[in-house]
């Protein structure tokens, strides 16, 4: 049984941690350096796509997370720091080191794969840990 009210929230949260974890003042700055963005350059212009695609992704995640926290029985927080850190490591983190080798004329890929890497563990396991806890 799928918990929708969490799995909505969990995403929401996980939108939300991108918002402030690539903030200027927090990691933005350095995300944009080892992408290598100019800053003085104008922004590019943000779609609602730019949002709406992150938004839906988040949603899915979330939902295929409450889907093993379900088949996993994972119904406390233990539980569920165990199944965000395995989700974490194993897909999203070894994803984003996949993505920082292989992208070519990154000037920091490390940098990228610390930032980038980070940002999905802590919200994997949030919602991890959502989606099994709020049952």
């Amino acid at each position: 049984q799928l918990n929708w009210l969490a799995v909505i929230v969990g995403a929401a949260i996980y939108f939300v941690l991108g918002a402030v974890w690539y903030a200027p003042p927090i990691f933005g700055r350095a995300w944009q350096r080892s992408i290598g963005w100019d800053p003085a350059a104008a922004p590019p212009q943000m779609r609602v796509t730019t949002y709406a695609i992150p938004a839906v992704a988040y949603l899915v995640m979330a939902a295929a997370t409450g889907m093993l926290a379900a088949a996993t029985g994972s119904d406390s927080l233990e539980s569920g720091l165990i199944l965000g850190l395995v989700l974490g490591i194993g897909f999203a983190l070894a994803r984003t080191a996949v993505d920082a080798t292989f992208t070519p004329n990154l000037p920091q890929p490390a940098t990228l794969f610390a930032i980038t890497g980070l940002y999905h563990l802590v919200g994997v396991v949030i919602v991890a840990v959502l989606v099994s806890v709020w049952v």
